[in-house]
C-alpha cells in the first residue's frame, strides 16, 4: 500500500485557495445612478437650448440686414431713375414758359414733341418700354379692352388706345387701356319673291253719280260720310259727315 506524499497535499490546497481568490477578484458591472442621469440630460438640454437661442437671434439679426439692403437697393434705383428724368423735366418748364410768351402754336407743338422724345428714351435707357398700341393684335396680359366696335381691321386688333401702357422688362407696370375691333355684322337679306311681287295698290273708293233731281248722294270712306250735291250752275260741291 502506497502513502500519500504530505507536499502534494500542500500543493493541491494552495491551487484551489488561489482559485477562490481569483474567482473573488473578479470586478462587478454597477449602473449609473438616476441623479447622475437626470443631471446629464438636463445640461445636455440647456447646451441645446443655448444653441437654438443663439441661431434664433442671428437669423433675426440676417433677417433685419436683409431688409436694409432691399430697401437701400430701392432707394438708389429710384435716386438713378430721378436723376435721368431731371432734364425731361426741365426742358418741359422750359417749354411751358416758351408757351406763355409765344403766340405761334407750332414753336410750341415742337418743343413738346421733343421733350416726350427725350422722356421715351430716358424711359428706354431704364429698360422701361411702351406696351403695343393701335395695330397690334390684342393681348390679355398686356392690354384691358374697354370697347369693342365694328370695324374693317381683323378682330382681335387694337385700333385705338385710350390710354398707354409700361413694361419693366418683363414686368408689367402698367396695362395699356385699348379699343379693340370686331367684325361686322351683316345685314339680313331681302327676301327676292317679296321683292318681286310689290303689293296691289287700294282701290280708290267708288263715288255714286248724283240724282237728277238734285238729292244729295252719300259715299263712305273709312267710316266718314261724303255728301255730293249739285249746285245751280251744275257745279259739284262735297261735304262731310260723322256717319251715325
Amino acid at each position: 500500500m502506497s502513502e500519500v506524499n504530505p507536499t502534494n497535499r500542500q500543493d493541491d490546497a494552495a491551487e484551489a485557495e488561489a482559485a477562490s481568490d481569483t474567482t473573488d477578484e473578479t470586478p462587478t458591472a454597477t449602473l449609473p445612478e438616476p441623479e447622475a442621469l437626470l443631471s446629464e440630460a438636463r445640461a445636455e438640454a440647456q447646451k441645446m437650448k443655448e444653441n437654438w437661442m443663439r441661431s434664433a437671434a442671428d437669423f433675426d439679426n440676417y433677417r433685419k440686414r436683409s431688409r436694409k439692403e432691399v430697401e437701400d437697393a430701392r432707394k438708389v434705383g429710384k435716386e438713378e431713375l430721378l436723376r435721368d428724368l431731371l432734364p425731361v423735366f426741365d426742358n418741359l418748364e422750359r417749354a411751358v414758359t416758351s408757351a406763355q410768351r409765344d403766340t405761334e402754336v407750332k414753336p410750341v407743338m415742337e418743343g413738346l414733341n421733343m421733350v416726350l422724345r427725350q422722356f421715351l428714351d430716358t424711359l428706354s435707357r431704364a429698360n422701361i418700354t411702351k406696351v403695343p398700341g393701335k395695330g397690334a393684335s390684342f393681348d390679355p396680359s398686356v392690354h384691358e379692352a374697354i370697347q369693342q366696335v365694328e370695324a374693317d381691321e381683323p378682330p382681335g386688333t387694337v385700333i385705338s388706345e385710350v390710354q398707354p401702357g409700361y413694361m419693366n422688362g418683363d414686368r408689367l407696370v402698367r396695362a395699356a387701356m385699348v379699343v379693340v375691333a370686331r367684325a361686322r355684322t351683316q345685314a339680313p337679306a331681302a327676301d327676292p319673291a317679296a321683292a318681286a311681287d310689290p303689293p296691289a295698290a287700294a282701290d280708290p273708293p267708288a263715288v255714286a253719280d248724283p240724282p237728277a233731281d238734285g238729292t244729295p248722294a252719300e259715299t263712305e270712306q273709312d267710316g266718314t260720310a261724303t255728301s255730293i250735291a249739285t249746285s245751280d250752275d251744275g257745279g259739284a260741291h262735297t261735304g262731310e259727315a260723322d256717319k251715325t
